[in-house]
């Protein structure tokens, strides 16, 4: 489910966003609970895939860009104290990504999303997070997706936290 442009601005930039991941119950420990690994974004018009995982939690990143050369990105993936709650985030570091993306999609394995929310401008050095329009990009039970005819073809940043089914045992 998209939140309201009143609820994103709530939780816009990384610091708000840590602080909404403690109060559900993440850690920022290094280990099994969460890490940060850095990719190529890679122009061309060629769809690729970046994935990365937590026990049997994945979350699955494919795209297709035009522009420029390859970007330096990020993906961090956590998994709470309880196992309860899975969160995916993908960034540009340096906040605004230069290239333009044809087609976007983020997928969790393991985890129903409860939150997510997709942003032309990564908030970087004193910049604040600019969210997509909400017509931009859908949110299903795993996946969020850009829409074919509205995505402007800006991205910078996607995140996503997701129930468990350990939550259903």
């Amino acid at each position: 489910m998209a939140l309201s442009n009143s609820m994103k601005a709530a939780v816009s930039g990384w610091g708000k966003l840590l602080v909404l991941l403690s109060a559900l119950g993440f850690v920022c420990a290094s280990g099994e609970s969460a890490k940060t690994v850095d990719f190529n974004v890679k122009p061309g018009g060629v769809v690729h895939s970046f994935s990365e995982k937590i026990k049997e939690y994945e979350c699955i990143f494919t795209y297709a860009s035009q522009g420029g050369t390859n970007e330096q990105w990020q993906m961090s993936v956590g998994l709470s104290d309880d196992d309860r709650l899975f969160s995916c985030s993908v960034w540009r570091p340096q906040g605004k990504s230069y290239l333009f993306f044809t087609q976007f999609k983020a997928e969790i394995k393991g985890a129903k999303i409860e939150y997510a929310s997709a942003y032309s401008q990564a908030a970087v050095g004193g910049q604040k997070d600019v969210p997509l329009k909400d017509e931009e990009y859908a949110v299903g039970d795993t996946t969020v997706t850009h829409k074919d005819g509205k995505f402007r073809a800006e991205l910078s940043k996607l995140t996503l936290i997701g129930r468990t089914r350990h939550d259903e045992l």
